[in-house]
């Protein structure tokens, strides 16, 4: 009778899964960058954010990770034409006892009669992997963006508070800084995206993967409050036969990404194939973003709030 009566308690009680934070993924501590702007363009002082240990950073010096932080966000400093700009989207935003991240995205110009004269839309984006700054061009800015940190575990969920609020547009505009803003057919919308990566290297300094794991969430309307702890299951192996499968978004390739490679050049992630279901990943590539359509395209005034991210092991 006893061992029966522990095999039922056995069978009754689930094992709970092992959650794990991301490094600063409690968005409580933020460095504080003190840039000055060019002359030409006002000279003011403009306070850029960063995810890392709380401190605060006056100059107009190049941003490196610190203090273990794998953040990066599209809060740069630009160097363009010997104008030094900067662009914030993202925000610390104050949560209970402590804070929350903010992403919106924004309107940027830039104006110097017989010089420059550049809007541009950007949208507030938090990753993880670098910023290479400065930014010196609007042309192709995805290869300033380092993506992915190094990571071997297999997680099988990524949780996270968030909150949204949906700009009214029925369209998104393209601004890109040189060419007239135009309308892109359809609604804005707030994604979150996760892809566990399997890389290599050949001798040429060229970077292949294999996606591993996948995770893609797309927003399709505003909350009123906060939802908290919403979990979402990763995919692993090949998943163009699962019903929640969409190639625009979770396909090989499906953006363009870069990353540097063992001689410290830019490369493009050339995402090849799909892993096996058991294989082990090099990369985490995770990032949050107010807007869904890549660079310069969204609305103004989307925005997606995030807090506490975490990934989810089972035992």
């Amino acid at each position: 009778i006893g061992l029966s009566l522990v095999f039922i308690l056995c069978i009754g009680v689930k094992a709970q899964p092992k959650v794990e934070m991301i490094p600063f993924g409690d968005m409580n501590q933020w460095i504080t960058r003190e840039i000055k702007e060019s002359g030409v363009i006002g000279g003011k002082k403009k306070l850029v954010y960063a995810v890392g240990p709380t401190e605060k950073i006056v100059g107009n010096e190049a941003y490196e990770n610190k203090g273990g932080s794998p953040w990066a966000t599209s809060n740069i400093m630009a160097r363009v034409m010997g104008v030094t700009k900067t662009n914030v989207s993202v925000f610390p935003e104050k949560r209970g006892d402590g804070y929350c991240a903010r992403l919106e995205t924004r309107m940027e110009s830039v104006k110097v009669l017989g010089l420059l004269d550049i809007t541009v839309l950007a949208a507030g984006s938090m990753y993880v992997g670098k910023m290479n700054e400065p930014i010196t061009g609007t042309k192709n800015p995805d290869q300033y963006l380092d993506m992915g940190i190094p990571f071997t575990k297999r997680p099988t969920a990524l949780r996270y508070d968030y909150k949204t609020k949906l700009a009214e547009r029925p369209n998104r505009i393209r601004a890109t800084g040189f060419s007239r803003i135009v309308d892109v057919e359809g609604k804005d919308r707030p994604i979150v995206l996760l892809l566990l990566q399997k890389r290599w290297e050949d001798e040429k300094g060229n970077v292949f993967a294999k996606r591993v794991g996948t995770m893609v969430e797309v927003y399709y309307g505003s909350t009123e409050a906060w939802v908290n702890d919403t979990t979402h299951n990763i995919l692993y192996g090949d998943i163009t036969k699962s019903p929640v499968y969409l190639e625009s978004m979770m396909g090989l390739q499906e953006t363009i990404r870069y990353t540097k490679n063992s001689k410290g050049e830019t490369v493009v992630i050339q995402e090849k194939e799909w892993a096996d279901e058991d294989e082990t990943p090099t990369h985490l590539v995770l990032q949050f973003a107010s807007s869904h359509g890549g660079a310069y395209i969204g609305s103004p005034g989307n925005t997606l709030w995030v807090d506490n991210v975490r990934l989810v092991y089972d035992e």
